[in-house]
């Protein structure tokens, strides 16, 4: 019983934890993600041939794998 009560109060100290996203990291993502589209935009056209409007999806990361539900 002893490790189940462990593993929860890990789950809570980790969300407590995580950090918000601030605008500095934002910015540096979209840059990523605006040179990432750039290296790769032959690919990109290749694949908006066959699917047409299709754009990469733009990484939204959650500062805990599960605050959306996900896995419960």
């Amino acid at each position: 019983m002893h490790i189940a009560y462990s593993a929860l109060q890990n789950t809570n100290n980790q969300t407590a934890q995580a950090k918000p996203t601030t605008v500095d990291q934002l910015s540096i993502r979209f840059k990523a993600y605006q040179n990432a589209c750039n290296k790769y935009s032959k690919e990109i056209t290749a694949i908006q041939k066959y699917i047409p409007g299709w754009v990469p999806a733009y990484p939204v990361a959650s500062p805990h794998p599960f605050s959306k539900g996900e896995g419960l």
